[in-house]
């Protein structure tokens, strides 16, 4: 089925005015309403809280900017090997960029482009903590410190990772599709 979203069969919940309007907002400056939010809307109160969520870690107020936080979601998605995020959120670091191929690095394998010891650092942590939760030490924040993050930047780096480490899993447990649009977008 070219159109399904997920292996689950859940028909939406009637959505309040407040969530078509940002479906409506989402196809404004998107071009399309990503298939998360779609798969999501069997309920609006969970709906609501991933947007939410999402969109106060990914565009709310942070020492890391915007390309850096998709930098995370697609390092993290990455190991977990997330169709869905690796296709949406790469694209999104590809047009954040200007870069394809570095989009396309960091979608294969972040080691292999061309970062900054900052970036650097924070992949490894994020990376780290999606691997080996239950390893990360002092001396993993101190490599942060070192690098010039705040303890602030740390939390973020963190919960963004934490946060995709639970999308990613979702994903896989209902095997959620990316809108076909995102494989087009800035290449």
């Amino acid at each position: 089925m070219k159109d399904r979203i997920t292996a689950l069969d859940l028909a939406p919940a009637e959505l309040s005015e407040a969530t078509k309007a940002y479906f409506a907002k989402c196809e404004e400056k998107l071009g399309l309403v990503p298939n998360v939010l779609l798969a999501y809307a069997f309920d609006e109160t969970k709906l609501r809280a991933f947007t939410d969520m999402y969109n106060d870690l990914m565009l709310g107020q942070s020492g890391l900017s915007k390309l850096e936080r998709e930098m995370i979601a697609v390092a993290v998605s990455s190991i977990n090997h997330c169709y869905y995020c690796l296709a949406a959120h790469g694209a999104a670091v590809r047009q954040l960029s200007g870069d394809p191929a570095f989009g396309e690095m960091m979608v294969m394998n972040f080691r292999a482009a061309d970062l900054s010891a900052r970036q650097k650092a924070m992949l490894e942590f994020a990376v780290k903590l999606t691997e080996q939760p239950d390893k990360i030490a002092e001396a993993d924040r101190a490599a942060l410190r070192e690098a010039c993050f705040s303890d602030r930047d740390i939390w973020d780096i963190a919960s963004t990772a934490a946060f995709f480490n639970m999308s990613n899993r979702v994903a896989a447990a209902v095997d959620m599709r990316p809108n076909d649009e995102y494989h087009a977008m800035a290449r």
